[in-house]
């Protein structure tokens, strides 16, 4: 291949908006990086340094897309995943930290770190009881939506801009009455920056497993599945969210947000 394709092929690399959840931190305290994660990784393309570029490029994964994609609930393609368990004490204040790729920017000073700015939309937080958290499969998993983030009319800023403003932290109170036991915990970004055509909204979803402590007695309400959560034709998945200059911001309108309500103690 010619130099200039190379080059090419580089900094195509680099262009991809993608994002990883990858770590958790419970009142300020970062459990650390891949800590009872399960996440997929990132394919390493080698390019010579001679030509001003790093010696790894990573392509990130791609979304999922499909809102009836089997792997929905964690994501596909999972290559890391342990035996650890993250305690949360429910009332305490959570953190969901997303990274361009694996470990967090692509290059020195990424602009799409901890995510492509154009990828507007809302973030979201599911949890499903389970009896082990680190050996449960997904499938049949019944999942209750405990937080979300979406548009402020006020200001035309989404979830994901509050999350790139704090560094790649998704932040979000583990509800007080939740009750105690193991959980999986489904962290969602739902970037609408192409979804004015069916198949164009990008789910970004990773889950954590996690042990809440305390003496709430909700295990959930207004259950879902995923697959089965959401519909193609959804209006919060199905939307133009440009006004009329090609501002992402929903023409200042409210926006709702796809899945169940937020749990209520």
């Amino acid at each position: 291949m010619k130099l200039s394709g190379l080059i090419a092929l580089a900094f195509a690399s680099v262009a991809y908006g993608h994002t990883i959840f990858q770590k958790v931190s419970v009142n300020g305290a970062d459990q650390g990086q891949l800590k009872a994660i399960r996440a997929p990784t990132s394919d390493y393309v080698s390019v010579s340094s001679t030509w001003g570029l790093q010696d790894r490029l990573s392509s990130p994964y791609q979304p999922i897309q499909d809102v009836n994609d089997p792997d929905l609930a964690c994501n596909k393609n999972i290559q890391f995943r342990d035996g650890n368990i993250i305690n949360i004490p429910a009332g305490s204040r959570v953190g969901a930290w997303w990274g361009h790729v694996i470990g967090g920017a692509q290059i020195p000073n990424d602009p799409d770190n901890p995510i492509a700015p154009s990828h507007k939309g809302p973030v979201a937080v599911y949890l499903s009881k389970v009896d082990d958290a680190v050996s449960t499969g997904t499938n049949g998993l019944k999942w209750f939506k405990i937080a979300e983030d979406g548009l402020d009319t006020s200001t035309g800023q989404w979830g994901v801009d509050r999350m790139i403003q704090n560094g790649g932290w998704q932040y979000f109170n583990m509800p007080t009455c939740v009750a105690p036991g193991q959980y999986l915990m489904r962290v969602e970004l739902l970037a609408l920056h192409s979804a004015y055509s069916a198949g164009g909204a990008q789910f970004y979803v990773e889950c954590a497993q996690i042990n809440v402590t305390g003496s709430g007695t909700k295990t959930g309400t207004d259950f879902v599945t995923f697959p089965g959560a959401y519909s193609a034709n959804d209006p919060g998945i199905l939307i133009n969210i440009y006004d009329s200059k090609g501002v992402p911001n929903n023409s200042l309108k409210p926006y709702s947000i796809p899945g169940p309500k937020v749990l209520q103690c």
